[in-house]
């Protein structure tokens, strides 16, 4: 999907980003800086916050729209401003400068993705639903309103759309068994409690396209017959509460929420909760505990949320992206989205490179790019120069993976098939100084911090694992230790009520199967 962007008034329009992470860096500076310049030098400009393109190691990434495109300066400090400026940057100059970075969508890492869900993160202002509506947004969701809510399902099922949040679950699925629960009350839930390590994809498509998601849960909420929402947002994301909720003041005002949507007669309306910082309720039914008010603790299944949901009622509980993805499925139709992909792996996911890599993060690309095509291709290896020794895919319960699997591609049943997730699609990367043993440790350690307590295996089975693992790395009778972890491991997969001490085995046990020489082995 290409977009392009008309200055208002002759104007030349500058985008800088005002995603968290670029005004980490300085990015607000940045933008003062280019309009005091712009004014010092006659140059009419109009600056636009968007989002960031997903090039974190270039923020503050500052663009600007040519005739042949928008062409990039970045990193770009305050203090560069004032000699970029001069140098004709305003006037998109090819500088001599290491700053000066070409046009932006023809940069090798935007030329290699597929950006469905994020095609318009980074490329318009988040906050304008101008830009929004002029750039196909509200396509999906009147396509959505010209068929029936059965209809809407079964093209979400034929997309062969899974959930982005851990087990791959199809979508469609899930929405096919809320529309036929009977109910006079149902929900839709978005589950943004992004609390993976390596995770920042749900942040940005907030902070980037925060009318996306809105759009992707109204859709949801016409195919099962919802009339309400919530999207459960982590505390540590102040950038992304405030954008989502001047978002949803917008899209009521506008008509796009709230009674007869688009002259429909959907009627829907959404809300913010934030949450307190537990990432058990990253699981989807501590978070209907809290979103209840109720202490985040994990609920026995079955029954399912949807069909007992949010107090009690049937609940489509989706993560960020998928909810974000259905826009683009309706628009285009299923059949375009399932041709990307590879076997049962349809359509594209978002990765995220973070840790010990030299060009950290967002890469949208069709299932099937392989490991190694994202570390060294795409990230460039490690930051720090060494050689590569292990990544963790799918948050801190994914497994640790060699070097020697980098030809395996991201795909849900090549990565269970060798003992793996895809998750979230977060990829951590660290290099050969990293103690594989110490990084089991950790998953026993994060589990006993972050358990809700309820289940035994779970709750005391992460403290033994540490102790464990303690006495194996002190050289205490490592043969029989080892056994016993295997043993725990056992335990806490088949008996942990969910995934939480369910999955903390998994990068212990790839930790201990790949790296046995940490361990003494």
């Amino acid at each position: 999907m290409t977009f392009s962007a008309t200055p208002i008034d002759g104007s030349i329009k500058v985008f800088v980003p005002r995603d968290a992470a670029a005004r980490s860096v300085g990015a607000d500076e940045v933008a003062e800086r280019i309009e005091a310049a712009a004014k010092a030098t006659g140059h009419q400009i109009e600056v636009v916050r968007n989002g960031s393109r997903g090039m974190l190691w270039l923020e503050p990434l500052v663009e600007v729209e040519t005739p042949h495109g928008r062409v990039g300066y970045g990193p770009v400090a305050p203090e560069d401003v004032d000699g970029l400026v001069a140098a004709g940057m305003l006037d998109g100059a090819a500088l001599t400068v290491g700053a000066y970075l070409g046009v932006v969508e023809e940069l090798p890492w935007m030329k290699r993705q597929q950006r469905l869900t994020f095609a318009r993160v980074g490329v318009i202002d988040p906050r304008s639903a101008d830009d929004h509506a002029e750039y196909e947004g509200n396509a999906g969701l009147r396509k959505a309103l010209s068929m029936t809510p059965a209809e809407v399902v079964e093209e979400v099922v034929d997309s062969g759309l899974r959930g982005r949040g851990g087990a791959g679950f199809p979508t469609g699925i899930k929405w096919r068994t809320v529309l036929g629960a009977a109910s006079d009350l149902k929900f839709v839930c978005c589950n943004a409690d992004e609390g993976d390590s390596g995770t920042f994809a749900d942040r940005m498509l907030i902070e980037g396209d925060p009318f996306t998601l809105i759009e992707g849960m109204t859709i949801a909420a016409y195919a099962v017959g919802a009339g309400e929402g919530y999207v459960y947002l982590r505390s540590e994301y102040p950038d992304a509460v405030e954008t989502l909720n001047a978002a949803i003041r917008t899209a009521r005002d506008l008509g796009w929420l709230g009674k007869n949507i688009l002259g429909s007669d959907l009627d829907f309306d959404l809300h913010v909760r934030v949450g307190a910082g537990a990432y058990i309720c990253g699981e989807e039914t501590s978070m209907l505990e809290s979103l209840e008010g109720k202490r985040g603790m994990v609920r026995a299944k079955p029954p399912i949320p949807a069909l007992e949901g949010l107090f009690g009622r049937p609940t489509v509980v989706n993560n960020v992206l998928s909810l974000a993805t259905i826009p683009t499925i309706l628009a285009n139709g299923a059949a375009t989205y399932a041709g990307y992909g590879m076997g049962r792996s349809l359509g594209t996911n978002v990765f995220q490179l973070g840790g010990n890599v030299a060009r950290g993060g967002i890469v949208e690309t069709a299932f099937g790019i392989t490991l190694g095509e994202l570390v060294n291709d795409l990230g460039g290896g490690t930051a720090s120069g060494r050689p590569t020794r292990a990544v963790q895919v799918g948050g801190p319960l994914g497994a640790y993976l060699p070097v020697e699997l980098f030809d395996l591609p991201m795909d849900y049943e090549a990565f269970a098939a060798v003992g793996a997730m895809v998750g979230h699609g977060g990829i951590v990367v660290f290099d050969e100084t990293v103690d594989m043993s110490a990084m089991a440790r950790f998953a026993f350690e994060f589990c006993a911090e972050e358990s809700c307590g309820k289940c035994t295996p779970c709750r005391v089975g992460a403290v033994r694992g540490v102790e464990t693992i303690d006495r194996i790395r002190n050289g205490e009778d490592r043969k029989k230790n080892l056994v016993l972890l295997d043993d725990l491991c056992d335990l806490m997969t088949d008996g942990s009520l969910c995934a939480m001490g369910g999955l903390t085995p998994l990068p212990v046990r790839s930790a201990v199967r790949h790296f046995g020489k940490d361990f003494g082995s």
